[in-house]
């Protein structure tokens, strides 16, 4: 019998490639929407041409409808008011105005388009790859914004330009079936059909959106650092029930026992040296005359001894009332140096909470105080919690994930003794009256304004 050959470990990487090539083409086909196609096209395609991060855009349509971002790997939601989204879909907007043609290019600081040079290191990490989608019959659908940590090589590209072509062909494909499926539908009169529209959209109904609520302490006792030091210990541990007096933390107190003790001593030798003074005062007159200088002086020592008696009073932090500890973890404060001032914890009574909403800017409402609240949250996602807005701040705030909010605080209706400080769920805020058009059209109202500048 013939002796088998090995295959070596370039045809098994070969073959690998190859066999995951397969399947991703065989997703794009069994794909049955665009939506599930542009979802593929985001996260799928690392399983060929390594990346950290992808963005797939959505060609534009006319002028007034520039390049938008359609979907992004490893993100269910694409938040379209994030200053990165809005960049990246500038410069791919400029990249198009220069290069029309829709070539595949590696995009680097020096070939971004000038105006948006200033943005790279902040919103790009490592290298990019641009592709467009673009069809056989030379239609740009879309493109496929790449980063990744290291140098594109020839490789990926034909790899990613081969996958380009699969993708461009499938989403044209089910864009047509779309279009096909929604002609099918049997059509009643138009003026009826307009005129249930119109009377759907005048429907009057309360305004309300959506956003992250997390329940808080009401009015909590800040604990603050009581002077500049190392914190050698905290005695309690986070979340838990302490009385009044209770240890809370201690200062490393090395520096501060050596000045109370150096100010001891150097009150006794003040005070001697004044009463030696006065004693050589009766025979000697310049020793007179030095006696109320050593007099001041012992004030003063007398003064600095107070002082270290003092900050050696404040190495032991107590807690000002009974309540609850709120703080990070005890492993972040040990051996950590603090400033005079500086926010360490927060006492706070477990029945006293209330409801902090951060509502993004997109979704902002004409709020009033009073204003109806229901909140969810995700310990008991079977029931709601009616509320009412206390108050609301004017100034938005960048939250984490670079969202643009405001700080909406609301009180609950009944105190529910299984509501624990820390949850988190979602709030539904409650405007005012409206037509049904307000709440459906208010985001592209509000694109068309900021568009137009009216």
């Amino acid at each position: 019998m013939a002796a088998t050959t090995e295959p070596t470990t370039q045809q098994l990487t070969t073959l690998i490639h190859l066999a995951a090539l397969t399947h991703l083409e065989g997703q794009v086909r069994a794909a049955t929407t665009v939506q599930e196609l542009q979802f593929l096209s985001v996260n799928e395609t690392r399983r060929l041409v390594p990346y950290q991060q992808a963005y797939l855009f959505s060609a534009a349509e006319s002028e007034s409808v520039p390049w938008q971002v359609a979907c992004a790997s490893s993100v269910a939601v694409v938040d379209r008011d994030a200053p990165m989204i809005r960049w990246l879909e500038q410069v791919i907007q400029a990249l198009q105005r220069e290069h029309p043609d829709g070539v595949p290019m590696v995009v680097t600081e020096e070939t971004c388009p000038e105006p948006y040079r200033e943005g790279w290191h902040e919103h790009v990490q490592g290298y990019v790859f641009w592709c467009p989608l673009k069809h056989p019959d030379e239609t740009v659908l879309g493109g496929w914004w790449f980063e990744r940590e290291f140098p594109w090589q020839d490789n990926d590209v034909a790899i990613v330009h081969r996958l380009a072509g699969s993708f461009a062909y499938a989403w044209k494909a089910l864009s047509k079936r779309t279009r096909s499926w929604s002609a099918t539908i049997k059509k009643p009169s138009y003026w009826l059909v307009g005129a249930a529209i119109v009377a759907g959209l005048c429907v009057p109904i309360r305004v309300s959106t959506m956003a992250p609520v997390k329940v808080m302490a009401k009015d909590p006792i800040v604990v603050s650092a009581p002077m500049d030091g190392v914190i050698a210990d905290v005695a309690v541990l986070p979340n838990m029930m302490v009385l009044r007096d209770r240890l809370l933390f201690r200062y490393e107190d090395t520096s501060v026992r050596n000045q109370f003790q150096v100010a001891e001593k150097q009150l006794a030798v003040a005070r001697a040296e004044h009463s030696q003074a006065v004693q050589g005062g009766f025979s000697d007159p310049q020793r007179k005359a030095d006696a109320p200088l050593k007099e001041a002086e012992a004030s003063l020592k007398e003064t600095e001894l107070a002082y270290a008696k003092e900050m050696l009073a404040q190495i032991e932090v107590r807690a000002p009332q009974a309540g609850l500890l709120l703080y990070t973890d005890k492993a972040d404060w040990v051996g950590k140096p603090v400033s005079v001032g500086e926010r360490i914890m927060e006492i706070a009574d477990p029945q006293r909470i209330e409801l902090r909403i951060d509502l993004p800017v997109s979704d902002a409402l004409l709020l009033k105080e009073g204003a109806d609240v229901v909140a969810f949250f995700d310990a008991l996602s079977l029931e709601s919690f009616a509320a009412s807005v206390s108050r609301a701040s004017y100034h938005a705030e960048v939250l984490p994930g670079d969202v643009l909010a405001y700080r909406v605080t609301a009180e609950l209706a009944v105190t529910d003794p299984r509501i624990r400080i820390g949850w988190q769920g979602s709030a539904k805020v409650y405007g005012e009256r409206g037509p049904l058009a307000f709440l459906l059209f208010r985001r592209p109202f509000a694109a068309l304004r900021q568009l137009l500048g009216v």
